[in-house]
């Protein structure tokens, strides 16, 4: 249970918000961190540790894109394909990327792919705010911009080796 192994990390997170809603975002971190995903056991813990509705957190894990209600890889890769980005090559980042980690691009445009190795997830998202510096992806929670095939390539060699 995240109140028993995170115990301590969960004090520092509530002790800092007068109202223990507002660290429903911080918590469901914590949980995706620990379940690779926010189950729905850790949706019912992170609810009954700020005393909401498990209802209520299950609709901030749907709705922010960060969150993810379901398995996805050790590494998860958002490209952002809005018309802007893809005017500045993203369709063509997203293509060398599914080559690249030999996934399906019409998967991972729509819902997202994972590698059969389970160390990746791609998705394609609307918007990242970086359109002057497309193509760009966000990895993890790191972005990246202005990505070419070689970054791209020396980023996974990196992701690769746990650098």
């Amino acid at each position: 249970m995240l109140a028993d192994k995170h115990h301590n990390q969960i004090e520092d997170i509530l002790a800092k918000y007068p109202d223990k809603r507002s660290a429903i975002l911080p918590l469901l971190y914590i949980a995706q961190k620990e379940y690779g995903y926010c189950t729905e056991d850790a949706i019912r813990e992170v609810a009954e540790i700020v005393g909401v509705e498990p209802t209520h957190v299950r609709s901030v894990v749907g709705f922010y894109t960060l969150f993810y209600d379901h398995p996805v890889g050790k590494h998860v890769i958002q490209v952002c394909d809005d018309l802007p980005c893809a005017l500045r090559g993203a369709d063509q980042f997203v293509e060398h990327v599914c080559q690249k980690l030999n996934l399906d691009p019409d998967k991972v445009r729509h819902g997202g792919q994972t590698t059969d190795d389970g160390q990746f997830t791609v998705e394609t998202v609307t918007c990242m705010a970086g359109c002057h510096n497309a193509p760009l992806a966000q990895i993890d929670l790191d972005y990246f911009e202005n990505l070419d095939e070689k970054k791209f390539d020396e980023i996974m060699t990196r992701l690769r080796n746990d650098r």
